[in-house]
């Protein structure tokens, strides 16, 4: 199955949904490349930024999970790789 890499910036302004983030992306976690989360005290956010190597149809449902979630967003950006760019074909 082909998978795109992509980078899901996430701005969380309401904390009471944290859990319920932090499960959908536990359960999209054999996906997950890396994390980063950075809270902003001084404007009451987090700013969470996750790298993904995924089928598409993953990354969009993941992303439209987060985005239903009442104060908090997420969007997708997703890497221009040629197909077979940077895969080992040994």
């Amino acid at each position: 199955m082909e998978t795109r890499v992509a980078i899901i910036s996430i701005v969380v302004e309401n904390l009471e949904n944290i859990e319920k983030l932090n499960q959908i992306l536990h359960n999209n976690s054999q996906y997950i490349l890396g994390r980063m989360g950075i809270p902003y005290p001084k404007r009451g956010i987090s700013l969470i930024s996750v790298t993904m190597d995924a089928p598409a149809d993953k990354i969009s449902a993941m992303t439209g999970k987060i985005g239903m979630l009442e104060g908090i967003t997420s969007k997708a950006l997703y890497a221009k790789l040629q197909e077979g760019r940077g895969e080992k074909t040994h």
